[in-house]
């Protein structure tokens, strides 16, 4: 089933509260490419593209896109006063040596220890694995944001991923239409539910065992 224009920009605009001053911040593409517009104005960051862009910045209104400018999806962007420009080699250089602070990926699969699948369904095709591996592994913090089921309402959430990997053990936030899920070296915790679900409904929707938290938050 497909996710709602809405819920899309729900789960980005809990995304965005992940992002602190000051940080380098690399998106995916689909949900991940929205979390600019939820950005409080007082936030300065920098969004980092794969393609060669730092400083990216909200989506352009329509009719007012620059067809030059795309982030590494080809999606139309702005960019921000300070941003720069440079060629691919570079932008993943900056991925491989630590200098990005965050990445949010969009998600298939994620295990209970924080393996991701993320870049290839056997039998469909696909155009690559693009810098997912990279920033998996090289980001200083892994955010993924997905539909807590697949299209035949089976749960992503795993105990480990059928799909091939991305990488192992490299997430650190799950947030889902259903809920926000931190991985913890017991498994899956349960921080914050979002209305109108509850806490007993995402338990069944997830192929692992799931620790409440004692601060558990309801998200209307």
């Amino acid at each position: 089933m497909g996710m709602g224009v809405d819920v899309r920009n729900r789960i980005a605009k809990r995304a965005a509260k992940e992002i602190k001053d000051g940080m380098i911040v690399n998106l995916g593409i689909g949900i991940p490419s929205l979390i600019p517009n939820h950005l409080p104005k007082d936030i300065q960051v920098m969004f980092h593209a794969e393609n060669g862009v730092l400083g990216v910045g909200k989506s352009p209104e329509k009719g007012a896109e620059d067809p030059t400018l795309c982030n590494a999806g080809g999606f139309p962007v702005t960019t921000v006063p300070g941003a720069s420009f440079f060629d691919s080699a570079t932008a993943f250089g900056m991925i491989r040596s630590g200098n990005v602070d965050l990445t949010v990926l969009g998600g298939l699969e994620v295990s209970e220890k924080g393996d991701l699948a993320n870049w290839i369904v056997p039998g469909k095709r696909v155009p690559g694995i693009g810098g997912a591996m990279e920033l998996a592994k090289k980001a200083k913090k892994v955010i993924v944001l997905m539909n807590h089921c697949n299209k035949y309402g089976e749960p992503k959430l795993l105990e480990s991923c059928a799909l091939p990997l991305t990488a192992k053990a490299c997430v650190s936030l799950i947030i889902t239409d259903m809920a926000v899920i931190e991985v913890t070296d017991q498994g899956f915790l349960l921080k914050e539910v979002m209305g109108p679900y509850a806490v007993e409904e995402i338990k069944e929707k997830t192929a692992a065992a799931m620790i409440v938290s004692e601060s558990l938050q309801i998200i209307d």
